[in-house]
């Protein structure tokens, strides 16, 4: 019998959930080798699997909140984030009506290379936290991806996946952006 088989933070759908962060987030840190039409597809494909397998985390109890951590810094996401505009350039911004905010009928400006860069701190974050290999560590990584997949980086991907469908899929921006 594995020393893990009652430990809820080795089930599938958290292994699963970290077989493809750990996917994401290798790919966005090779970015600088990248082509729009790269990340657009990438994103397009692994984005609705991680919807996915968020939605599937369990609901796990955390023991000690104290060892959870936040492990991008500022600077990375900064770097990540303006590499990607880069290469997305006049694609990135798009217009949205967020439910979240005060006024939810007034069109708000969004940025996939904002998107994609919370994602990926978060991913990354998951990552980094559970690899420590406590078990106070794990049940905090899986808590806090799923606290952020129900308010932050799933509403994200969610936002995202639309202009994303677009960009790929529209005849006349193929021109443009392929």
């Amino acid at each position: 019998m594995s020393k893990y088989s009652d430990d809820p933070t080795v089930s599938k759908p958290i292994i699963e959930m970290l077989t493809i962060a750990n996917e994401f987030c290798f790919f966005l840190e090779q970015i600088e080798k990248k082509e729009a039409n790269e990340i657009l597809n990438f994103f397009y494909r692994i984005g609705p699997l991680m919807y996915l397998k968020g939605s599937l985390l369990p609901d796990i109890e955390v023991e000690n909140p104290e060892a959870n951590e936040r492990f991008v810094t500022s600077e990375q996401w900064e770097n990540l984030f303006n590499a990607l505009r880069e290469k997305l350039g006049k694609k990135d911004e798009y217009w949205i009506i967020d439910p979240q905010y005060i006024n939810e009928n007034e069109p708000l400006k969004a940025s996939l290379s904002e998107n994609i860069t919370d994602i990926y701190q978060d991913m990354k974050d998951f990552l980094m936290l559970y690899q420590k290999n406590t078990f106070a560590a794990r049940q905090n990584a899986v808590k806090e991806c799923t606290n952020l997949f129900s308010n932050h980086w799933g509403y994200r991907i969610v936002n995202s996946m639309s202009k994303i469908h677009y960009l790929i899929h529209d005849k006349e921006e193929e021109n443009l952006i392929f």
